[in-house]
């Protein structure tokens, strides 16, 4: 691998999907992990939002080291697969538990937390998409934890109250990590 990793976390219906797509969108320097995962696909959501795997497929990729990271959470599991060799600056959307894998192990990234202005804009975002009011209680109270691990990481913090603006200050965030790394 490569180029540089960027990890962009935050707890579920901040829009951290949309802010990703957007910054890739603009960025043919960037290249978007595929993450995997075991849960269902969501009515509406794009066949290549994740690969949808099952569980017997998932765990095989474990156990042959094929996963820069993974989870099991919700249910289900998710991972980020090891990419293959590539100078695009690699983009992985991933929990705060998959985050604190890459900061663990040997792999250097930078690190960016989205969040919304406040728990009801998370809520009526997730209400919004379709998920059920069982599903979206469940998720705030993750989110929460998910908020407190954060803070133990080195996670650079940015406010999505505008896609555009919060997408702009992300993509000065990477400008200056490649200056960083470039110098370094």
């Amino acid at each position: 691998m490569a180029g540089l990793v960027i990890v962009i976390s935050g707890p579920g219906g901040v829009g951290k999907g949309t802010v990703v797509a957007e910054l890739v969108s603009r960025d043919q320097g960037l290249a978007l992990s595929q993450s995997w995962t075991t849960r269902d696909q969501r009515p509406g959501e794009a066949d290549d939002a994740y690969n949808f795997v099952t569980e017997d497929e998932f765990t095989t990729a474990i156990d042959a080291g094929g996963f820069l990271e993974w989870d099991h959470h919700f249910g289900n599991y998710y991972g980020s697969p090891v990419p293959a060799a590539t100078d695009a600056d690699l983009v992985l959307e991933i929990d705060v538990n998959g985050a604190r894998s890459i900061h663990e192990g040997p792999v250097d990234a930078l690190f960016v937390f989205i969040d919304t202005p406040s728990i009801e804009v998370q809520r009526e975002r997730m209400i919004g998409r379709g998920d059920s009011l069982e599903k979206v209680d469940e998720r705030l109270r993750a989110g929460q934890i998910e908020r407190e691990l954060a803070e133990a990481m080195p996670y650079l913090y940015v406010v999505n109250d505008d896609v555009q603006r919060c997408t702009d200050e992300i993509a000065g965030l990477i400008a200056d990590y490649r200056r960083l790394q470039a110098g370094s």
